[in-house]
């Protein structure tokens, strides 16, 4: 069954990069000259995505002008002649049916997915972490679905990281599959060294079965008297087997200052209008590190 459904929960907090997020979310920090939130969209949008429910809370509504048009800015392009840019805005505002929904109380990312019950139905959905921009040649998320298609069964981003980490993301317990994909047949939220199960953790991608709704609303609350996702992934990944795709993309943290940094440099490095400038820039820079 093809995915046709997506949730971006950015009702987070942004603690890690304030004071930038305390009037900014940081889901419209930019990457060069886009919002993080428009690589997700985009992304999903080139996955055949068609419906995305963004879950929001109180100070981003910024997010749903981002997606809207404006009126008076549109036709201040048009009578400057700035085609281009005036197509990029009605591109931006046309990507896909957008549809919100606040939560009120930041309790968690699970609490944020139960949410999404109404908007999902009983159809398979996709997840895509407001935190985590992913640039590469074929879009994560698309990777993620067609592992679904193949296998059957609910499927998550990974990526192999540090002990550092790991602690603070969640660990996997796998069995390859494939050059990339795995069997995922438990895992753990912000383990100890001594209670991980590998390396492997989820990096802001998921491919739900709607059964995920019904587990959530029994699963109690976790770390940091949160519901977590993770948790109630578990008992999908113990019982019936998830899969596990080591996505092929870049993946950049922009609820972290250096992931922020990161991501500006290397897209910038690729943007037609920055990147002969920037090489140039950053190599007299060298000389004087």
């Amino acid at each position: 069954m093809k995915i046709k459904k997506a949730i971006i929960p950015a009702a987070g907090l942004g603690t890690r990069v304030l004071p930038a997020s305390k009037a900014v979310p940081k889901e419209m920090l930019t990457i060069v000259d886009k919002p993080a939130i428009q690589y997700i969209v985009e992304e999903a949008v080139k996955a055949g995505i068609t419906d995305i429910l963004i879950i929001t809370n109180r100070g981003k509504s910024v997010i749903e002008d981002h997606f809207d048009h404006s009126v008076e800015l549109e036709n201040t392009l048009k009578s400057r002649g700035k085609t281009d840019i005036l197509n990029e805005m009605n591109r931006v505002a046309n990507l896909a049916n957008i549809y919100y929904i606040r939560q009120k109380e930041t309790k968690g990312l699970g609490d944020a997915v139960l949410r999404a019950k109404e908007f999902v139905g009983n159809e398979p959905f996709a997840v895509l972490y407001g935190d985590d921009v992913i640039v590469g040649e074929v879009p994560a998320i698309k990777e993620l679905c067609d592992a679904y298609d193949k296998y059957g069964k609910s499927v998550v981003g990974i990526k192999e990281v540090s002990d550092e980490l790991i602690v603070k993301y969640s660990s996997m317990k796998i069995e390859p599959l494939s050059s990339n994909t795995y069997s995922i047949t438990d895992m753990i939220e912000k383990p100890s060294l001594e209670a991980k199960f590998s390396n492997y953790s989820i990096l802001g991608r998921c491919v739900l079965s709607s059964k995920i709704f019904e587990i959530l609303e029994h699963t109690p609350l976790g770390v940091g008297g949160e519901l977590q996702l993770t948790d109630a992934m578990k008992e999908i990944a113990v019982t019936e087997g998830m899969v596990g795709v080591d996505f092929s993309g870049t993946r950049y943290d922009m609820g972290n200052k250096f992931g922020i940094l990161k991501a500006n440099i290397e897209v910038g490095l690729t943007h037609p209008e920055t990147k002969d400038e920037l090489r140039d820039y950053i190599k007299e820079l060298a000389k004087t590190l």
